[in-house]
């Protein structure tokens, strides 16, 4: 019952990976290569993290 309010953390960690990518795509458009890396190094870590609490045993 206590639990009712608590907000997941995977969903939270979903709407920053998407907002990534879409602020990536649009770095891309631009035209700065460097940047554009970075942001998708930033939603692959992301997404790594996604993926260890969606599967904890795996990680062992």
């Amino acid at each position: 019952m206590f639990g009712l309010f608590k907000k997941d953390p995977v969903k939270k960690l979903e709407k920053e990976y998407y907002e990534t990518l879409e602020k990536a795509r649009d770095i891309q458009r631009a035209g700065d290569i460097k940047a554009y890396s970075a942001m998708m190094a930033k939603s692959e870590e992301i997404w790594a993290r996604i993926e260890a609490l969606r599967n904890p045993k795996k990680e062992q």
